[in-house]
């Protein structure tokens, strides 16, 4: 048997990349952070132990990465959603409903992923952070931001802001109040937007979450790349 090209081989540490982050939301999701192992994230993903700590750090990081993406995927749907539009301020709305909106849904994950954010390995420059960042400042631009450089820092420390109020144990401030003080904010209709009490287009809320990872098939994984692991020092 030939040996796999370096095409193949990139494309299975994609997968088994992606099978660990959903693996991991869903696990977190349904145990909760504490009960959850990286074994039991190895074993639903169907990928050997040894992969999970090749790829990520430790559990806070690999939870942190697949919480980015899920915050990446929904705040693009809700960005392409029909009736697609190019106003700025439209857009702004969907994407502070689009993060309020996952808070509601997927309390656990969101308030783990904070509180991932506030211990000490800290907060996670990813792949899928990255690609989230990148949403969020093109939506400040759109919105009218002569320097969208500077204030997506401000829009990102906003919403992070409003998910944390939504948790906080004992004293959660009220979604509707956090959106509506986001809105006054960034001068938005309330009207705009797809508010996260609303009934989603289609039905309701959905809790499959595999529509957010594309792990493809589960072939057997490839050995590390060394170049790859090297790149990530």
């Amino acid at each position: 048997m030939s040996p796999r090209s370096a095409s193949v081989n990139e494309e299975l540490r994609r997968r088994s990349r992606e099978r660990l982050l959903q693996a991991a939301a869903e696990l977190v999701r349904e145990r909760g952070f504490e009960a959850t192992t990286l074994g039991d994230i190895a074993d639903r993903a169907g990928s050997a132990r040894g992969l999970v700590s090749y790829y990520f750090p430790g559990k806070r990081q690999l939870l942190q990465s697949a919480v980015h993406r899920l915050m990446h995927r929904t705040l693009e749907e809700a960005l392409e959603r029909e009736p697609h539009t190019d106003d700025g301020r439209e857009r702004m709305a969907r994407a502070i409903d689009a993060i309020l909106g996952l808070t509601q849904d997927h309390p656990v994950l969101m308030r783990q992923h904070m509180a991932g954010i506030l211990h000490a390995e800290g907060f996670v420059q990813c792949p899928e952070q990255q690609r989230l960042a990148e949403l969020l400042r093109e939506t400040v631009a759109r919105h009218g931001s002569p320097d969208a450089a500077t204030d997506y820092p401000m829009l990102r420390a906003l919403l992070m802001g409003a998910v944390y109020s939504a948790l906080v144990p004992g004293v959660p401030m009220p979604v509707p109040v956090l959106r509506a003080e986001l809105f006054k904010r960034y001068r938005l209709d309330p009207a705009m937007g797809t508010p996260p009490d609303a009934e989603a287009p289609g039905g309701m809320f959905d809790p499959d979450l595999s529509r957010f990872f594309a792990a493809g098939g589960r072939e057997a994984d490839p050995p590390p790349d060394r170049t790859v692991e090297s790149d990530r020092a």
